[in-house]
């Protein structure tokens, strides 16, 4: 039996599930996760077995969905790794006062992008983002989990993969609404674009660690331990934890075992793995390092 959805945001929720992709509510007219945290887990329902954070209750059950939206208009957020998708954000720049109007855009960084692999810009599943920025989908290449990242591909170009999501069409905050631009189902992630990714996400193992002192070993095994921990931390304890670990190997910095450019990539990629984000990874993992190289003087040599 068919049933009619009058809600719009319901029925844009249902819509996504269809295509397999795993939503959870937003909160109304909001960008963040509209479920609760961990401090104030009531252990039942989803959570009967010890608290799941939105990426684990991400779903596409009809029902499910239904229920979460039969009360309040919640906006639609939708989990890239339980997806299969990778996303990339084109973003815009932000708007100041007394700011250049020629920044280039996301969208004019990806396209110069495209021109210098001799590439073609993608022709894909497509949608506007309320700020006037685009979210491109592709379907991630099999038995691959690449993370988020945050410029890496280029200024105001970001990715969305495991760890991370987007809003879905249909939502909207107080700036506008996220709407289909291009409704061909999402392309394979190109071959390109994934060795680019992949490469940058490779460089950040700690293979470049140098490991020839016993000093450099500790150091090294150190970040290893500290980015786990960063990477395995649960939502409430998060930022906690980031800011933790950046303490901790500040002073490998300061003594000249870690270059502080190689720290700050794996703490930053450790923190949006869990869902931080970019902008809250970068001031926590600053303001540790900052703190931690101000209080541990550097090794003084025999």
């Amino acid at each position: 039996m068919t049933h009619d959805h009058p809600d719009p945001l319901l029925s844009a929720a249902l819509r996504a599930a269809t295509r397999g992709w795993y939503v959870f509510p937003l909160r109304p007219g909001d960008k963040r996760p509209a479920l609760h945290g961990e401090s104030v887990c009531p252990l039942i329902g989803d959570c009967s077995g010890g608290h799941r954070k939105w990426e684990d209750r991400a779903t596409i059950d009809p029902d499910r969905i239904r229920r979460a939206w039969a009360d309040r208009p919640f906006n639609i957020g939708l989990a890239t790794g339980p997806s299969g998708l990778v996303v990339i954000d084109l973003d815009v720049p932000k708007r100041k006062a007394n700011s250049s109007t020629d920044t280039p855009c996301g969208a004019t960084a990806f396209k110069a992008l495209c021109e210098r692999a001799g590439q073609p810009v993608p022709i894909t599943y497509r949608t506007r983002t309320a700020s006037g920025g685009h979210h491109l989908y592709f379907t991630a290449p099999p038995g691959t989990r690449l993370a988020n990242s945050a410029g890496r591909l280029g200024k105001l170009i970001d990715t969305r993969a495991h760890g991370g999501y987007v809003v879905a069409a249909g939502s909207f905050t107080a700036t506008g609404p996220y709407t289909v631009t291009d409704p061909t189902p999402p392309a394979p992630l190109p071959d390109w674009l994934y060795s680019l990714l992949s490469l940058r996400q490779a460089r950040r193992g700690l293979a470049a660690v140098p490991s020839d002192t016993k000093a450099s070993r500790y150091a090294a095994a150190a970040l290893r331990a500290e980015t786990a921990s960063v990477r395995s931390a649960q939502e409430g304890e998060r930022d906690r934890t980031l800011l933790s670990a950046a303490r901790a190997l500040g002073r490998f910095i300061s003594w000249g075992d870690l270059p502080r450019p190689l720290v700050e990539e794996a703490l930053q990629e450790a923190g949006e793995w869990t869902g931080l984000s970019p902008r809250q990874c970068r001031s926590t993992v600053r303001s540790g390092l900052n703190w931690s190289i101000a209080h541990n003087p550097q090794r003084r040599t025999a």
